[in-house]
C-alpha cells in the first residue's frame, strides 16, 4: 500500500528529530531547501548553513525527544505541520532542559521530495 503524504511527512519529522540527536548532518541537510531558514523562540533567524553548523560544532545540543502531537496540513506541493515535542536539549551554552517545544514547519514538494522551508520554534 503506498504511504500517504501525511504519513510521509509525519514520519520525516521523526527522521529530522532522530537526525539532529545523532548530529547527522547529511540527513538534516536532505530534508531543508537551500534557503530553510530556522527562526529561534528569541526571534533569531538561522539560515541552513549556520543552523547545521550550529549542530556539528555543538552550540545546538539535541538529546532526546518525545512527540505528542503531530498536525498536517496539506495543499497540494505544500504543508504545514505543528509539532509538539518534550525535547531534551542545551542550546548556545545553556545548560541541559527538558523544553516543551513546538515547531510549526513550512515544507514543499520539491522535485518529488518533501523539503523544509522555513521552521518557527516556540514553546507551549
Amino acid at each position: 500500500m503506498a504511504q500517504t503524504e501525511e504519513s510521509q511527512l509525519r514520519q520525516l519529522y521523526d527522521v529530522m528529530y532522530k537526525a539532529m540527536i545523532a548530529k547527522d548532518i547529511p540527513v538534516l541537510d536532505s530534508l531543508l531547501s537551500d534557503s530553510s531558514v530556522l527562526i529561534h523562540m528569541t526571534g533569531m533567524r538561522q539560515p541552513k548553513r549556520e543552523y547545521l553548523k550550529a549542530i556539528a560544532n555543538g552550540t545546538l545540543n539535541y538529546y532526546s525527544c518525545e512527540s505528542s502531537e503531530i498536525e498536517v496540513k496539506i495543499n497540494g506541493d505544500s504543508a504545514l505541520m505543528t509539532g509538539k515535542s518534550e525535547v531534551n536539549a542545551a542550546v548556545f551554552g545553556g545548560e541541559r532542559h527538558i523544553w516543551p517545544l513546538r515547531l510549526d514547519i513550512d515544507w514543499r514538494k520539491i522535485d518529488g521530495y518533501w523539503k523544509i522551508i522555513e521552521i518557527r520554534a516556540s514553546t507551549y
